[in-house]
């Protein structure tokens, strides 16, 4: 039924948009009833309306999504409204291939980046120095910006050989706005760097967003531990959304982790199949709010929300709902004596909306 939204979805995460999912639900019961409509919003089309002051209830839940990276959900109006927030797979651009590149790749391939590496040199710029990586460009600094089409989404590590090609690459970064930027270097080298961006006109604001030098103080000093402290501080900025180093800005948060077989298994029509997701959970669950999959009619699962007993009564619901359509809502309580027994590591709750 809806098929060609979930084609959209995908479509505008590959071109590196924020957006929500918003799902309408006629509630016939507390935690059962009928969806009778869904719709996309980009995060640039809600920069585009009202102030906050004047927001509408929805329009305030679609902005909490996007801000905590969590599925929020409110009955207004005699509907039940659910947002889900999608975000494109991060982006780490390393510019340089250097020594310290090399660890950074593999560790940020590991940590669920997308990895792209530019160098102006074939010896360091190559897919097989960088196997992990997703793109390797090999350009002039100048020119690679113009292929990178950089995003909101994107973290930025800089890490060339020198003081020139650090300026070139600093100065159009600052020209866009980036998860994360970062800048190797002495604090001697940075401060003049600094300096001079001043001059130039770089306002203080943007000057104080590039982290540098760059990575947590951990003491490091070989270019696999620069390497950790780098990608340890990328990952810092990715799961609290304000980044590293005013820790009376940093707030929590969940950068919404999909399964994209999920989504493109939804693109195309099947009666014979229900949609769970995890709209909510507290203490210890094996996956978080947002995490997806399906159950068909005849048993087969694709995706999880936790495995073991944590499914197994979901699973049964699921059945239910694919031969009554609509949706229901179902606790899952992982805290008990079953979950106990059992020898689960997990104590926590989730909520999970199933819907076909």
């Amino acid at each position: 039924m809806f098929e060609n939204l979930y084609s959209e979805l995908l479509e505008a995460l590959s071109h590196g948009e924020e957006v929500a999912l918003v799902s309408y639900m006629n509630p016939e019961s507390p935690n059962s009833g009928s969806i009778v409509g869904k719709k996309l919003v980009s995060r640039a089309q809600l920069k585009n309306g009202p102030g906050e002051s004047g927001l509408s209830p929805e329009a305030e839940l679609i902005y909490e999504s996007f801000n905590t990276g969590v599925p929020q959900s409110r009955n207004i109006d005699g509907r039940f409204i659910m947002v889900e927030p999608y975000f494109p797979k991060p982006r780490l651009i390393v510019f340089g291939g250097g020594h310290i590149a090399k660890p950074l790749s593999e560790l940020a391939a590991k940590s669920e980046f997308d990895v792209t590496v530019v160098d102006d040199r074939p010896m360091f710029a190559n897919s097989g120095r960088f196997p992990e990586a997703q793109n390797v460009i090999c350009k002039s600094f100048e020119n690679a910006f113009d292929e990178l089409k950089l995003r909101s989404s994107d973290f930025v590590v800089i890490v060339t050989r020198g003081h020139v090609h650090d300026g070139i690459c600093i100065r159009e970064a600052l020209n866009h706005e980036l998860s994360y930027l970062g800048m190797i270097g002495s604090k001697r080298r940075v401060k003049g760097m600094m300096d001079t961006l001043r001059e130039e006109g770089y306002s203080e604001e943007r000057l104080t967003s590039v982290s540098s030098p760059i990575g947590l103080d951990i003491g490091a000093v070989t270019p696999f531990e620069i390497a950790v402290s780098i990608i340890a501080e990328v990952i810092e900025y990715r799961r609290l959304r304000n980044g590293g180093r005013d820790s009376a800005r940093n707030k929590k948060f969940n950068w919404p982790e999909f399964d994209r077989e999920v989504l493109e298994t939804m693109c195309a029509p099947d009666k014979n199949r229900a949609l769970v997701t995890i709209i909510s959970s507290k203490g210890s669950v094996p996956r978080k709010a947002g995490a997806k999959m399906v159950v068909y009619l005849d048993g087969r699962l694709l995706g999880s929300i936790g495995g073991g007993c944590s499914e197994a009564g979901v699973i049964t619901l699921a059945r239910d709902i694919i031969r009554d359509k609509g949706y229901c809502i179902s606790s899952v309580d992982m805290t008990g004596e079953v979950a106990e027994e059992l020898g689960m590591v997990c104590g926590g709750v989730m909520d999970v909306l199933i819907e076909s």
